[in-house]
């Protein structure tokens, strides 16, 4: 099972962690708070974009009108927040994607139609800072075209108590293959959103590590080889 839109909609996600870490998660009035604070320092002129780098990518659950691959220099994706509930639990904490700062991060953009942007930004609020792990930053992203688009980034609060930090390789493989919570595994978690990329023309060379010590670990092989990836 992996998260529904229904999931946000009717506060399933919420309750979740409330039983897991009640402490952590956000009201609605400090994710509403959050979300007015973010929307006031969107630059005049913008479309409604956010980058998707980790599960957006397979599951944005709100709807999309269009979708650009696109870079974002000064960030980059690794397996930086232990997840306690979705992914993991309390006694066998999952791993999720943040952005975190150096480095390059190829994602993709997603446009939300500008009639509905507000009220499903108010949705992905509930989703991405259900317990304020992520920072929400407005970034440029470089398409390849080379058009720039400032989008909304969840880029991750190092502050945090479930900020993980920069794990040992094995460490992460030890975690991706075990962990499970109630929306999937952390494996899983991770080879969605590879190919996910992979769709997108986009490999990331550490993602593929992970599922290559895996597949060794588990005996099965990844989804997809990073090497069908088509050229865009």
């Amino acid at each position: 099972m992996t998260l529904s839109r229904r999931d946000l909609e009717q506060g399933r996600m919420r309750a979740i962690y409330v039983a897991a870490v009640a402490d952590r998660a956000l009201t609605d009035e400090q994710l509403s708070s959050s979300l007015t604070a973010t929307l006031a320092k969107k630059p005049k002129g913008v479309g409604w974009w956010v980058f998707a780098y980790g599960s957006l990518l397979w599951n944005p659950v709100f709807p999309v009108v269009e979708m650009r691959p696109a870079t974002v220099r000064g960030l980059h994706r690794h397996f930086c927040l232990w997840s306690l509930a979705s992914r993991g639990t309390l006694d066998a904490p999952g791993l999720v994607l943040g952005l975190d700062r150096g480095g390059v991060c190829r994602g993709v953009a997603l446009r939300l139609p500008a009639p509905l942007a507000l009220d499903e930004l108010h949705l992905l609020w509930r989703r991405e800072m259900v317990v304020g792990s992520y920072h929400p930053r407005w970034v440029n992203c470089r398409t390849a075209d080379g058009r720039n688009i400032t989008a909304i980034a969840f880029v991750v609060n190092r502050k945090h108590p479930q900020y993980a930090g920069k794990l040992p390789l094995e460490a992460q493989v030890q975690v991706l293959s075990t962990a499970c919570g109630a929306f999937g595994s952390s494996g899983d978690y991770l080879e969605r959103t590879r190919v996910a990329l992979i769709a997108h023309g986009i490999t990331d060379a550490h993602l593929d590590a992970l599922a290559a010590r895996i597949a060794q670990r588990c005996g099965t092989p990844p989804a997809v080889a990073a090497t069908t990836a088509p050229e865009l």
